[in-house]
């Protein structure tokens, strides 16, 4: 394996290690850039446009940072590492403040239940802990290899940085918290996975050794380092491994549902919108002219069908949302934007 060089360690600190004064051109330009994206991403979200939401995917600087740690724990730069680590929660709270401004103008009235950008990311698995660790291993190596640098704006699009934490400041604003906080670990899982695999690509590359040949100030690396970044990465496997089996569950729910919904909205003219399961609740939308069918009947089919113990949400055309609660008769309506 090649190894760095004095160049490519001074190329990296520059590029990765953004400067404290906030009139600088990193500085400017990572939060310009970053305000911009999380605009950028919010309305993607708020439109359900998968095209808008990868543009805001490619101008997001938050890779810089978060690779910044990588660098500044194989450089054992204590300073460097509060800095970038700083940087990122603030970026991070910058994002989910633009998103929850954004939800307040322009939340729509079923409370994003049907938008796809919401729903895919609002249930992570441990597949996307392991797209992320490959990710980030090619991200690193990307900023490693000059050569390969090109290959910088598909790590962009692949890691997903932006629109989760978009999509939390979306939810926290319709008041869907559970959901809200499964983005955020989403998020949390992408830059756990980049700075464990940075750190390990740095490590192998002898980034240390080239940093102090080019004259950068490099302290004592530790062991225990390695030992708490992977202890990181196996914490946030810990809430993955739950939401994989979660996901698996829905979906059985989901596909269990889907028939039984239809037949009931067949017998009044109307149609399923979508069919989903979140957590054990079976949300189903659906359209149709008034008169409206009863939300009992469809509660009731799904008893007698097995799924007493589910709870039913029904988002009706206006965007009124009837809960129907498990091994219950009865169904209240409810205020969709505290849905």
């Amino acid at each position: 394996m090649a190894h760095a060089d004095a160049g490519t360690a001074r190329r990296m600190t520059g590029t990765l290690f953004i400067e404290r004064d906030f009139r600088s051109p990193s500085s400017t330009r990572f939060w310009g850039l970053l305000v911009l994206a999380s605009v950028i991403a919010s309305a993607g979200v708020v439109g359900d446009s998968t095209a808008t939401v990868i543009g805001a995917m490619i101008v997001a600087p938050l890779m810089t940072p978060i690779l910044g740690s990588a660098l500044a724990l194989v450089l054992a730069d204590r300073a460097q590492v509060t800095r970038c680590a700083l940087l990122v929660l603030g970026g991070a709270l910058a994002v989910v403040a633009v998103g929850m401004l954004l939800g307040w103008i322009a939340a729509p009235p079923d409370a994003f239940a049907s938008n796809s950008q919401v729903s895919s990311r609002i249930s992570p698995r441990l597949i996307d802990l392991l797209a992320a660790l490959a990710t980030g291993t090619v991200g690193a190596f990307a900023l490693v290899r000059a050569d390969i640098s090109d290959t910088l704006p598909g790590v962009a699009i692949a890691i997903s940085l932006v629109p989760p934490l978009a999509v939390t400041g979306l939810l926290i604003t319709v008041g869907r918290y559970h959901d809200a906080s499964e983005s955020a670990l989403l998020f949390a899982t992408n830059v756990a996975a980049i700075v464990a695999t940075g750190t390990v690509v740095f490590l192998l590359y002898g980034v240390r050794g080239a940093a102090q040949e080019s004259g950068i100030a490099v302290g004592r690396f530790h062991g225990r380092t390695l030992v708490v970044v992977a202890a990181v990465v196996l914490l946030i496997a810990v809430p993955l491994t739950t939401g994989t089996v979660s996901v698996a569950r829905d979906r059985v729910l989901a596909a269990d549902a889907r028939p039984v919904a239809e037949k009931w909205a067949a017998g009044h003219q109307w149609q399923i919108a979508s069919v989903e399961a979140r957590n054990g609740v079976v949300v189903i939308g659906v359209l149709g002219l008034p008169p409206q069918p009863a939300p009992t009947a469809l509660r009731t089919a799904l008893d007698r069908n097995g799924m007493s113990d589910a709870d039913l949400e029904l988002h009706l055309v206006g965007g009124r949302t009837h809960w129907c609660p498990a091994d219950g008769s009865t169904c209240t309506v409810k205020d969709s934007s505290l849905s």
